[in-house]
C-alpha cells in the first residue's frame, strides 16, 4: 500500500518525483482551463501563466484528464502532473469529495513506478483530505501476484510508494482521523479486490473461509465456519444444492464484530460463488471467463466487517459469507430438482445458473434468526440489472422505502453510483411452482426485480432488509478510470461501511 503523510511544507521545497495539482474546466463564457487552489506556488513560478501553458498543452480540465509538464526552476520535484477535476464549482463552494477522490486516483495510477508524489489538490477541510487519501490508495492499486518477468520480479511498474497530502494538517485530530479512516477502508477494499482477482483454482470456498478466519483472528472478530457436514446437519439445502456439483465443498462463514457500546445490529450477507459455470444450465461461450468475480458480494461483506472492526465502530456487525462453487457434474443439482432450504421452504430449481439466490436464501434466513435491526445482502446476482443500469451502477431493492433511501444516500455519500429499484408485486406470481413452495425463476422481463422478490421470501418477518445487485460494477472489464482499476473493483464496500457508521450513530433510516 502507498504510504500517506500530511504535509504543511511549501511545494517548491518538497523532494518528490512529481507535484500533483488540479485543473478545472472553465465556464462557457471563459472556456480556458482554470488552475485549482493548491497550485498557487506552481502558478506563481510560471508568472501566473500556468493556465495558459496547460491550455497550450491541450488541457481542458475535464475529469480524468492528465497533463504533464516540467516543474519550474527552483522546484525540488522535476515534474508537475495536472489532473482534471471537471467543472469548476460555483464561487464559495468546493470541488466535492468525489471529484477529489477521482482526481487523486487518476494521478496515483499515472505515477506508478514513482517513489514519492506531493498532492497539492484543493483541501478545504478534513473530509477533502480523506477523499484524496482514499483516491490515492484506491487508484494506486495493482494486482500482480501472478505476474513474473522471468527474473523473479514483477511485470509492470510498482505502485506509487509514498504520497504527501500538501495542505493537510498533521497535528489536527480531524485530518488525522480522516486519513486513518481512508487507510482502513481502502486497505480492506483492496483486499476484497485481491480476492475477486484471484483465480478460482486458488480461491475455492475452503480457501476463502481460511482467509476470513485469518483476518478475524488478526482483528478480534469472532468467526464460525460451517463445512459440508455442518451444513447438512443444519439443513442448508440451498448452499448444499449449489455446491453439490463441485469437488470443492461449500462453506457458510459467519463473522461477528461486536462493540460494548453498540445500540444497533447490522447484518450483512454476501453471495460467494467462487466460480460460476452455470452448473447443468451451462453458461454459453464467452460468459465464463470472468466468473471468478461471482464472489464479489461476499468479498464486499468480508471487507466491510473487517473495516468496521478496524475503525472501532460502536455497532454490532455480522457478516455472512455464503460460499460455493457452481459446477456441472454427475452429482450436480439438475433443473427440475427440489431443494429444501434452511427456512424449511422448498424451491424448484428451474435454472441452475440462478444459483446466487439459493445460497443467499439460506444465509438470509440464518441472519434473520438473530433479529438484527437491518439486513443488507450484496450480490453479483443478475445480468438483467446490468441491462437496466449499465456497468457502473448497482441496484437497490428493499422491503422498506425509508431504508432503501438510506442505503441510496449512503452510496451517494461515498461516491458509489446506485439507483433505487422497485419490487413489483405482480412479478411474484411468475415464481409459483406446481411442485414446490416457490421456483427459482420467474418472468424473464424484470429479472433483476424477480430475483429481489425471491430473496424477500427468506427474510424474517418484521426485519428491515435491502438487496444490492452489484452485477454491473463489481468487475471492470474495460480500462481503468478514476480510482477504479481493471478487474475486481470492491463495489459496495464503502457503502456498507457508511451504513455501519450510520448505524453506530443510531440512524438506519
Amino acid at each position: 500500500m502507498t504510504a500517506l503523510t500530511l504535509s504543511t511544507a511549501a511545494v517548491p521545497g518538497l523532494r518528490a518525483d512529481a507535484i500533483v495539482i488540479g485543473v478545472a474546466k472553465g465556464s462557457a463564457s471563459k472556456p480556458a482551463p482554470v488552475v485549482a487552489p493548491g497550485a498557487e506556488a506552481v502558478d506563481q513560478a510560471y508568472d501566473g501563466r500556468l493556465a495558459g501553458v496547460l491550455e497550450t498543452l491541450g488541457a481542458s480540465g475535464a475529469e480524468g484528464e492528465v497533463t504533464k509538464l516540467p516543474a519550474p526552476a527552483g522546484f525540488k520535484a522535476p515534474l508537475v502532473v495536472a489532473v482534471g477535476l471537471g467543472t469548476q464549482p460555483e464561487k464559495g463552494t468546493g470541488f466535492g469529495t468525489e471529484a477529489l477522490r477521482k482526481a487523486a486516483g487518476v494521478a496515483a495510477r499515472t505515477l506508478a513506478g514513482s517513489k514519492k508524489a506531493a498532492f497539492a489538490l484543493p483541501l478545504t477541510d478534513a473530509a477533502d483530505a480523506g477523499a484524496v487519501a482514499e483516491g490515492v490508495l484506491l487508484g494506486a492499486y495493482s494486482f500482480d501476484a501472478y505476474k513474473d518477468n522471468g527474473n523473479g520480479g514483477k511485470n509492470g511498474k510498482a505502485p506509487l510508494a509514498e504520497a504527501a497530502l500538501v495542505g493537510g494538517k498533521p497535528r489536527d485530530k480531524a485530518y488525522k482521523a480522516a486519513v486513518e479512516r481512508a487507510t482502513a477502508v481502502a486497505e480492506e477494499l483492496n483486499r476484497a479486490r485481491d480476492l475477486i482477482n484471484t483465480p478460482p483454482n486458488d480461491l475455492n470456498p475452503e480457501a476463502f473461509a481460511a482467509v476470513a478466519q485469518a483476518a478475524a483472528k488478526e482483528h478480534g472478530i469472532k468467526v464460525q465456519v460451517l463445512d459440508e457436514k455442518a451444513l447438512t446437519k443444519g439443513g442448508y439445502g440451498g448452499i448444499l444444492g449449489v455446491g453439490a456439483g463441485s469437488a470443492s465443498g461449500p462453506r457458510l462463514v459467519k463473522l461477528s464484530y461486536t462493540s460494548s457500546k453498540a445500540k444497533k445490529h447490522l447484518a450483512l450477507v454476501g453471495k460467494g460463488i467462487t466460480y460460476d459455470s452455470g452448473g447443468i444450465s451451462l453458461k454459453p461461450a464467452g460468459h465464463n471467463e470472468t466468473m471468478k468475480c461471482d464472489m464479489s458480494g461476499a468479498a464486499a461483506v468480508f471487507a466491510a466487517v473487517v473495516a468496521a472492526a478496524r475503525l472501532g465502530l460502536e455497532v454490532n456487525v455480522t457478516g455472512w459469507l455464503a460460499l460455493a462453487e457452481n459446477m456441472p457434474s454427475g452429482s450436480a443439482t439438475r433443473p427440475g430438482d427440489v431443494l429444501r432450504m434452511y427456512s424449511g421452504k422448498t424451491v424448484e430449481v428451474l435454472n441452475t445458473d440462478a444459483e446466487g439466490r439459493l445460497v443467499l436464501a439460506d444465509a438470509l434466513w440464518a441472519a434473520s434468526q438473530e433479529k438484527p435491526d437491518a439486513i443488507v445482502d450484496v450480490a453479483t446476482l443478475t445480468g438483467a440489472m446490468m441491462l437496466a443500469l449499465g456497468s457502473r451502477t448497482f441496484g437497490i431493492m428493499a422491503n422498506d422505502d425509508a431504508f432503501r433511501s438510506a442505503v441510496h444516500e449512503a452510496a451517494e455519500e461515498v461516491g458509489e453510483p446506485a439507483w433505487p429499484m422497485p419490487l413489483p408485486e405482480h412479478l411474484r406470481k411468475g415464481m409459483d411452482s406446481a411442485t414446490a413452495d416457490i421456483a427459482n425463476m420467474g418472468e424473464r422481463m424484470g429479472g433483476g426485480l424477480v430475483a429481489g422478490l425471491f430473496l424477500r421470501e427468506f427474510v424474517g418477518e418484521g426485519i428491515t432488509w435491502a438487496h444490492l445487485d452489484i452485477a454491473g460494477p463489481a468487475f471492470n472489464e474495460g480500462g481503468p478510470f478514476g480510482y477504479t482499476p481493471k478487474g475486481g473493483t470492491g463495489s459496495a464496500v464503502r457503502t456498507l461501511v457508511r451504513l455501519a457508521e450510520r448505524a453506530a450513530a443510531g440512524d438506519l433510516s
